[in-house]
């Protein structure tokens, strides 16, 4: 690592929060062992656990990577993750004051060919009910590659689970964005399609005739950076100002 990471709870030499920011370069290595916070929180995560499915039978308990350290800047985004249940941080994530940990999630910001950003609408039976926002996942262990996180494959993988559409249909613009609030990163890159919004959406459609895991009820396309628009995920606002404020 080039960069000494930080106390888990210091982010004072980060880019400002809900600003959008370029990355040079990525690298996320995952190691073995148990998180500290799942450790420290297991019991009152199962707790939270009992009442969420109280809530949402629907909800599944799988593993995903979650950050223990991380360091942030222009020049690098650089972590320490362990492999950790769902259940812990969706306890995290509850926390007024989160600390402990943090999330990296990646967004491929799907563009059509007339310039609308294509979005899904998650279901109601997910995590993240009618929330609006790039089809995504969090990383989880099929995105582990040679001990560090694969961000691309998981963002193909993961809007092709979503969508049925493929990236290697894209063009990717170079380079890697970030923004972040409240210890949750989001990485992102800008795909272009050769279809129209309205192509796309019909591509999405169809797919979600034959989707088994029914994750979303829908698809938008965005055209401007209004917030108020969809019910937007916290991610979204600061990359959509970007994207559409961005000189041709």
């Amino acid at each position: 690592m080039t960069t000494a990471f930080k106390l888990l709870n210091d982010k004072a030499d980060w880019p400002p929060e809900n600003t959008v920011f370029p990355v040079a370069r990525i690298d996320l290595t995952v190691i073995a062992g148990d998180h500290p916070f799942h450790l420290s929180e297991a019991e009152a995560a199962q707790e939270n656990w009992k009442r969420e499915i109280a809530a949402n039978p629907a909800l599944y308990d799988g593993r995903m990577i979650f950050q223990h350290r991380l360091s942030v800047s222009e020049e690098a985004v650089e972590g320490e993750a362990y492999i950790t249940p769902f259940s812990t941080f969706l306890w995290w994530r509850k926390q007024r004051e989160r600390q402990g940990g943090f999330h990296v999630f990646a967004f491929p910001v799907a563009v059509s060919s007339d310039g609308a950003i294509i979005a899904i609408r998650m279901a109601q039976h997910t995590a993240n009910p009618g929330q609006v926002y790039c089809a995504a996942g969090s990383m989880d262990e099929n995105d582990i590659v040679d001990g560090r996180c694969d961000i691309e494959g998981n963002m193909r993988r993961e809007v092709l689970e979503e969508t049925g559409l493929d990236l290697h249909d894209a063009t990717a613009e170079p380079g890697y964005y970030a923004t972040h609030t409240n210890l949750s990163l989001t990485l992102f890159r800008v795909f272009r399609f050769p279809w129209t919004a309205e192509e796309m959406l019909e591509r999405i459609r169809a797919h979600m005739l034959v989707d088994e895991e029914k994750e979303i009820d829908g698809a938008v396309a965005i055209h401007s950076a209004d917030p108020a628009a969809h019910h937007y995920s916290s991610a979204m606002p600061p990359i959509l100002a970007w994207f559409f404020d961005r000189p041709e």
